[in-house]
C-alpha cells in the first residue's frame, strides 16, 4: 500500500512540477528571468570563463530551450557570459528539466538522451558538439557548493521518482 502511494505521489510530482514552474515563469518579467539566468550561469561557469575555455563562443550564440517549462534564452561569451532572449542562435539545445538536471549531475549521458530524442540539437552541429564536450568536462565537484548540492539532491530525487513511476 505504501509503495502504491509513493508511486502515485511520484507521478503527481513529475506531472505538476513543470506546470507550476511554467506558470511561475510566465508571470515573471522577461528582463528579470534573463538577469537571474545570467547571474546564475556566470557564477556556475566562472572557472570556465576565467580560464578562456568558453572563448570558442565569442560572436556565437547558443540557444537553450527548456520545453516543459517554456523557457528560452541564448548565451554567448565576451569578457563574461551574456544571456539574452532567444533571437537567432547558431545552435539550439532543447530538452525538458529532468533530462537537463540529470546531465548536469552527470547521472545521464547527453549522447544517450540525444539518441532517445530527449535532447535535441539543431543548427551548427560542430558548435553544438563543442558546447556539449565543454559541458561534459565540468566536474560537479568544481561547482560552487550550494549549486553542487542542489543539483545532486534534485537529480537523485528525480531518479528515485522516475524509478518509482517506471515500476508500475
Amino acid at each position: 500500500m505504501a509503495q502504491v502511494l509513493q508511486q502515485r505521489m511520484s507521478e503527481h510530482i513529475l506531472q505538476f512540477a513543470p506546470q507550476f514552474s511554467r506558470r511561475s515563469l510566465a508571470i515573471m518579467p522577461e528582463k528579470l528571468k534573463i538577469t537571474l539566468i545570467n547571474q546564475m550561469l556566470n557564477l556556475v561557469l566562472a572557472e570556465q570563463i576565467n580560464s578562456g575555455e568558453l572563448a570558442f563562443l565569442a560572436n556565437k550564440w547558443v540557444g537553450i530551450c527548456v520545453d516543459d517549462i517554456d523557457l528560452q534564452f541564448q548565451v554567448s561569451v565576451d569578457t563574461k557570459l551574456c544571456v539574452m532572449p532567444m533571437t537567432k542562435p547558431n545552435v539550439i539545445f532543447s530538452a525538458n528539466v529532468p533530462e537537463l538536471l540529470l546531465v548536469a549531475a552527470a547521472k545521464e549521458d547527453p549522447d544517450t538522451l540525444f539518441f532517445q530524442r530527449k535532447l535535441r540539437i539543431e543548427g551548427d552541429t560542430e558548435l553544438g558538439l563543442e558546447v556539449k564536450n565543454m559541458l561534459l568536462s565540468i566536474e560537479l565537484d568544481a561547482l560552487p557548493k550550494p549549486v553542487r548540492l542542489t543539483v545532486d539532491k534534485l537529480a537523485s530525487m528525480l531518479q528515485t521518482l522516475t524509478q518509482g513511476s517506471d515500476t508500475q
